[in-house]
């Protein structure tokens, strides 16, 4: 990510890893295990101690937990090691940081090892979720939504009073299935949406989406229930998917943990003409072209063109 700043909190990196913490710190579980989720959150940066954010991962854990009052020997050790054998100045050195600047940095570590070197006091209990979230859709459900230019209505802004808002102006259909969800360390929901890759002029109909019709992946998201209303989701139907088809003809989702952990609304997924452009982006950079499939009967159960259940009949 590169050094821009000598605080600890200087990089993208290290910001996102403090809501991710966030995040995990909310589940009802003792601290190493709240560890072992953020390290399979981070698995490259948090067990490759050649990574340029290695040493970011462990400091950052460790300041975070001890702001939560949440004791776990193994961060505090592994944090206060990197600032002892000058682990942490060694990267930013080789990210390019300069004397001055390493100074500042080495201040910033001393005043970081007097605050974890012991354990923390918590003064009040954690707040935990007291039960797992609840999932609003299942695998094989579509839903439509309407779009503007190949865009969905921004969920977050709903009700806002900005010109960008009273701009939006539906001039087509969206629609997408859930190829997979799930529980990220049994408690936070996401899912894997699977979208058509060109907006629809007509309100679709689960008939009409079973023809041929061009659908690809997407980065897996959260869905409250005020985002679902904002987005104008509807839910038209649910079919019954081949697991080993999809894994086949999809691959697996690789984003799931991280979504959920950051709290990523599905409605960041559904913008069509964003996926066009990430497409071409991911091909420059040498990655394999996203997922696709011409029609969802690739995915589906022997049969279950026809079998498929519709939303009044089911």
């Amino acid at each position: 990510m590169g050094a821009w700043s000598t605080g600890l909190y200087s990089n993208d990196f290290a910001q996102d890893l403090r809501g991710t913490v966030a995040a995990v710190a909310r589940l009802p579980f003792e601290p190493g295990r709240l560890l072992h989720f953020l390290c399979e959150a981070e698995p490259s940066v948090s067990n490759d101690n050649t990574d340029s954010d290695h040493t970011t991962f462990w400091l950052v854990v460790a300041d975070q937990f001890v702001k939560r009052g949440i004791n776990c020997p193994d961060v505090r050790e592994k944090a206060l090691a990197i600032i002892e054998d000058g682990a942490d100045l060694a990267a930013m050195a080789a990210l390019g940081m300069d004397e001055k600047a390493l100074a500042k940095r080495g201040l910033m570590l001393e005043e970081l090892q007097t605050r974890i070197s012991q354990p923390p006091e918590s003064t009040k209990s954690r707040a935990v979720l007291k039960a797992p979230q609840r999932l609003l859709l299942d695998v094989g459900e579509v839903l439509i939504y309407p779009t503007c230019n190949s865009t969905p209505i921004n969920p977050y802004a709903v009700g806002k009073d900005w010109d960008w808002v009273k701009a939006w102006k539906q001039d087509g259909w969206g629609a997408f299935a859930v190829a997979d969800c799930g529980l990220a360390f049994g408690f936070l929901a996401w899912y894997w949406p699977l979208i058509i890759c060109e907006a629809m002029q007509s309100e679709p109909t689960i008939e009409g989406l079973l023809g041929p019709l061009q659908w690809q992946t997407a980065n897996a998201g959260t869905l409250t229930a005020r985002h679902y209303k904002n987005l104008q989701l509807q839910s038209i139907g649910r079919m019954s998917f081949d697991s080993s088809k999809v894994n086949h003809c999809l691959g697996r989702c690789r984003t799931s943990i991280s979504s959920a952990v950051n709290d990523i609304s599905i409605g960041n997924s559904l913008d069509l003409r964003n996926l066009q452009r990430n497409e071409a982006s991911r091909i420059r950079q040498g990655y394999p072209p996203t997922p696709k499939i011409q029609a969802l009967g690739e995915i589906l159960h022997s049969g279950d063109e026809q079998g498929h259940k519709t939303s009044e009949s089911s």
